[in-house]
């Protein structure tokens, strides 16, 4: 049994396809059309699905979209009408959008498939779960768990913003829900836009600014208390209230209502590009650890509720690391389980496996080790003449290495001598990390290369931090985590043995001052607060990419290095080796390894393009 899973047409649209339970392929649409969180019908990750599946539309059994866009539509007019006569211009510009193309989406998927390739539409089983069930099907039916909690937590689906599931065997109960207005999603991208990042991608930015702020300081003490008694109410069960005469988001064309927020906080919204300051790292930590409280408390809600010791996450909530670090060390639960496409785009995976065992009825059979996303390297793969294709167009020089073992000694040597090198290996990754296959590598013992990638490479915010990818075996020796985080998805402290003394006024500190203090003896992945968003690196999953770090831990000793998107700021992920030479090209990169190949910059030929990716991609 063959079923295609689909998300589209808000943000992240994404493709996944399984048979007979097993997860055989999944990407998102941004890395085919290099427009990054692309919404629209994700036509290339469809067709790639189906010919990496062997599979026509034809011949599927089904095809499932990731929500119920007429739920949506209720949520929306209800909204509208509860909330009036505000957002009347809201109202306006969105209305003729859902009326035209989400009252008739099954239209709309089926014309969109037939661009793909010609079927019988009269033969087409077109099914749609809820949001939510999507997330939690996600979650629960790739993890290595019998019975387990699932805690779903996001902006908006429906009217849900939050759920907590049982999942047992090949069923999931829907136990409680959290409803729009209300929703700590939307709350969480209130502060990223009033903190000056895009809403629906900046708020990993927000966690990462999070630690810059001062725990010490009144003035952290002093936003917690002013959003919990102007912004937010928050009950036992974690369940939330929003004060809605404080947001803008329900009717309004904007998260939040900045003369309010203005006055709330005693300062205005921070422009994109604006000079970070203390105060916005301040608020940053204040609503992190609002974050938190609250995650924690849905868990424990959701732990008395199902019994069960196990919990699965997803949603894009569950995207926020810092806080998984955090609720994994509470001890509500022995293990979680985190969707590594947590966002939207897992939405398409879910749905498919949520009409696999749900509607059909398939019992689930657990027969991996760890889970079975595969390392959620699920995407497109490349071949050696799609390399020497890249080669010969842009007349690129290259070494050729007999083996992964020989290729894996050479770049180990370069990433000891302080390179900064792209790194693309095999099938592409589903989801919003790189972990190995379209990935930038670093030495972590470098105190400049944090700086180097960031300024030089990735044209982006230098206070940003990077991950390190340590080998599995080896974690504990680095962080003080216990187990595997093979998705970059929970953040742990560096253990204090390798950890330097800090100043003792170092709370009081600017932001630059902090940034560049040494604290470990792997400052590159050493963040401001001594945490690292670990990558447990396995060699059943990504035998080059471990390979490659054990090669680096012999020659130094080290068996762990830093690890961070192979894109510019902007920029979807690379998916071709053409992307991945592009880009080489047009940064300060010293080095690029596409499977046994090897470029060296200084080799390459001047690069004579123009460039105008610094327009084209906006800080994201």
């Amino acid at each position: 049994m063959k079923i295609l899973g689909i998300s589209a047409f808000y943000h992240d649209s994404a493709a996944a396809i399984i048979e007979d339970g097993k997860i055989i392929a999944a990407a998102q649409e941004e890395r085919f059309t290099r427009k990054k969180h692309d919404p629209g019908f994700p036509t290339n990750a469809v067709k790639f699905c189906l010919e990496y599946a062997g599979a026509s539309i034809d011949k599927l059994d089904a095809v499932v979209f990731y929500d119920k866009p007429l739920l949506k539509l209720e949520r929306l007019l209800e909204t509208y009408y509860a909330f009036a006569p505000k957002g009347v211009s809201s109202f306006i510009t969105s209305m003729p959008v859902w009326l035209k193309e989400k009252m008739f989406l099954k239209k709309l998927i089926k014309d969109s498939l037939a661009e793909v390739e010609p079927y019988n539409k009269n033969k087409l089983t077109l099914l749609f779960p809820e949001h939510h069930l999507s997330h939690a099907a996600s979650a629960f039916y790739p993890s290595p768990y019998e019975r387990a909690a699932i805690l779903t937590i996001d902006g908006v689906g429906e009217w849900a913003t939050a759920s907590i599931c049982l999942g047992e065997g090949k069923d999931i109960t829907i136990l409680k829900e959290l409803k729009f207005p209300h929703s700590l999603g939307l709350l969480y991208s209130a502060f990223t836009y009033f903190l000056g990042f895009r809403v629906n991608s900046g708020e990993y930015k927000l966690m990462g600014l999070a630690p810059y702020g001062n725990p010490d300081a009144p003035e952290v003490k002093k936003y917690i208390e002013i959003i919990k008694e102007k912004l937010i109410d928050i009950k036992p069960d974690g369940s939330i209230w929003l004060d809605q005469d404080c947001f803008n988001y329900a009717t309004g064309l904007r998260m939040v209502k900045d003369d309010k927020w203005n006055q709330l906080f005693g300062f205005p919204r921070r422009e994109g590009e604006g000079e970070l300051q203390q105060h916005h790292c301040n608020l940053g930590l204040a609503i992190q650890a609002i974050t938190e409280e609250v995650v924690i408390k849905m868990a424990e809600e959701a732990k008395r509720l199902t019994g069960a010791e196990y919990l699965c996450l997803a949603g894009g909530v569950a995207l926020n690391c810092v806080a998984n670090g955090k609720l994994l060390d509470s001890g509500v639960f022995k293990e979680v389980f985190i969707q590594p496409a947590a966002g939207d785009a897992g939405g398409a995976l879910g749905a498919a496996l949520a009409a696999y065992h749900i509607k059909f009825q398939k019992e689930r059979v657990i027969d991996y080790k760890m889970d079975a996303m595969q390392g959620s390297y699920l995407g497109p793969d490349f071949s050696d003449r799609d390399v020497e294709n890249v080669s010969r167009k842009y007349n690129g020089v290259y070494h050729r290495y007999n083996s992964m073992e020989e290729m894996c000694e050479a770049t180990a040597i370069l990433v000891d001598e302080g390179n900064a090198i792209g790194w693309v290996q095999g099938r592409m990754e589903f989801g919003p990390r790189a972990l190995g296959a379209r990935s930038i590598i670093g030495d972590p013992r470098n105190e400049e290369m944090q700086r180097k990638l960031n300024l030089k490479i990735k044209y982006r915010e230098s206070f940003r931090p990077f991950a390190p990818s340590v080998l599995a075996e080896d974690c504990k020796e680095y962080f003080e985590h216990d187990g595997i985080s093979p998705y970059m998805l929970l953040v742990k402290p560096v253990v204090k043995s390798r950890r330097k003394t800090l100043p003792d006024n170092y709370n009081q500190l600017n932001l630059r001052d902090k940034l560049y203090h040494v604290r470990s003896d792997m400052p590159s992945i050493t963040h401001i607060d001594f945490s690292a968003r670990i990558q447990t690196v396995h060699k059943e999953t990504n035998p080059a990419y471990w390979e490659l770090i054990n090669a680096f831990k012999k020659r130094t000793g080290y068996g762990v290095i830093v690890n961070t998107s192979f894109n510019v700021r902007g920029e979807p992920i690379v998916y071709t080796p053409e992307d991945a030479y592009r880009c080489f090209m047009r940064t300060e990169m010293d080095y690029l390894v596409v499977g046994n190949y090897i470029f060296n910059k200084k080799d390459q030929p001047e690069w004579m393009e123009k460039d105008n990716w610094k327009e084209e991609f906006v800080l994201d």
